[in-house]
């Protein structure tokens, strides 16, 4: 993005891990005053993937990034930095990143990294990874986002149980000679920093659920075209939309601004729920995964939430290897 000769970075490989336990909404209405339609209509959500005790962010995130490893058909030892975005992690020290690189078998030492802005984590982290090997400080650099927002919620709740889901989504991304990652359009919302929060004793998420709604149906578009304006590009040229899965009713008037209805949307909150910084890369994963993704183009990536915070940058979607 912008100069195409100038070195860069690019994403080989993508990877993601959600748990075996699928929950439905009928499900859900057996344990809380809710039912099918109320969910859909309000989040557009029918599923999402629970963890169970032996799944954490630790295990999924470890998954997600042998499974994004084994896409980009390279060597782990190749691998010399790596990044957890996660703001369910419990995980001190040693560190998530650290675990995830021991447990790879990444034997060149990689610098571990645990990062944590919530559900833009994974746009931070790619960002730190790109600069890092536009620097010279990295080469090869294994992107995760991994979360277990079920430890968190307050299953009484309906207003935030019915929303989340567990799940990580890993990249893998490499030095390029041309730069396929663009250039990161990040910030935050000072007067929304408390309306996303995990606190208490025990900890528990908790959400003001309309004024997230109001910033993104009348900020979100203004930040997503800067993202596309610092790549130097148009959202003409832009084929995939990959936002934070949120809600369904969030993404589709968002996408439908950004002109949409030519262009491939991730809308995997319908399986997946909001599963926070896994949701981008987690979304871009599955349809890779099932052949859906285009090849080759240019994707817009925005993550946004807790914090409050923000973050996007254009990419271009991996080449099949072959």
């Amino acid at each position: 993005m912008n100069d195409a000769n100038t070195p860069g970075s690019r994403i080989i490989g993508l990877g993601h891990h959600q748990p075996a336990r699928i929950m439905t909404n009928d499900d859900l209405a057996a344990i809380v005053d809710t039912n099918d339609e109320w969910i859909r209509t309000r989040t557009g959500i029918r599923t999402r993937h629970i963890a169970s005790e032996a799944d954490t962010v630790t295990s999924m995130a470890i998954e997600a990034g042998r499974a994004a490893i084994a896409d980009a058909g390279i060597d782990p030892a190749e691998i010399d930095q790596v990044f957890v975005a996660s703001t369910s992690a419990t995980d001190r020290a040693p560190y998530t990143a650290g675990r995830v690189a021991v447990a790879l078998g990444l034997t060149a030492g990689p610098a571990p990294i645990d990062i944590n802005t919530a559900c833009s984590g994974f746009e931070y982290a790619l960002a730190l990874a790109d600069q890092s090997i536009r620097l010279g400080s990295a080469t090869t650099s294994l992107v995760i986002a991994s979360e277990k927002i079920s430890g968190l919620v307050d299953w009484t709740d309906r207003s935030t149980c019915v929303l989340i889901g567990d799940a990580a989504g890993a990249a893998v991304v490499q030095r390029s000679d041309t730069a396929e990652i663009g250039p990161v359009s990040w910030g935050s919302v000072p007067h929304l920093l408390e309306a996303v929060l995990v606190d208490g004793d025990p900890q528990r998420f908790s959400q003001e659920g309309r004024s997230i709604y109001r910033w993104a149906i009348t900020e979100a578009e203004g930040h997503a075209r800067r993202v596309v304006e610092k790549a130097g590009m148009t959202m003409e040229e832009i084929q995939v939309l990959a936002f934070h899965q949120a809600n369904l009713r969030i993404i589709e008037p968002l996408a439908k601004a950004l002109g949409g209805d030519t262009k491939f949307v991730i809308t995997d909150v319908q399986e997946s729920g909001n599963t926070s910084a896994a949701s981008v890369p987690l979304g871009l994963s599955k349809a890779w995964a099932a052949g859906e993704l285009p090849e080759g183009v240019p994707a817009l990536l925005f993550g946004f939430g807790g914090g409050f915070a923000h973050a996007g940058q254009v990419v271009r979607t991996p080449v099949r290897r072959g």
